[in-house]
């Protein structure tokens, strides 16, 4: 298992980005979370294996329907022990 750090810019707060990414990492067994960054950026820390983490990836860059993907940024980080994937409201 990997853990990747994934900062997502550009029009993703208030699409429903948190949620719709909460549902696709649930569904590929992608162990983590995802918060919104005072920046107006979404960042998640996702625990898979490289085809989900591939995955999330792809999803990232597209996001939900009234999102705007300008960038994402990646950082490979040693794996954290996660029990599932939250949406949190700021990070702890």
């Amino acid at each position: 298992m990997k853990q990747w750090n994934i900062t997502v810019i550009g029009k993703v707060q208030g699409v429903h980005f948190r949620a719709s990414t909460k549902a696709v990492a649930d569904q590929l067994g992608i162990k983590g979370f995802v918060v919104n960054q005072a920046d107006g950026s979404v960042f998640l820390e996702a625990v898979g294996d490289d085809f989900a983490l591939e995955s999330i990836k792809e999803w990232c860059w597209e996001g939900p329907d009234n999102s705007a993907v300008e960038n994402v940024e990646i950082v490979e980080v040693e794996p954290k022990i996660y029990q599932n994937f939250e949406v949190l409201k700021k990070l702890r």
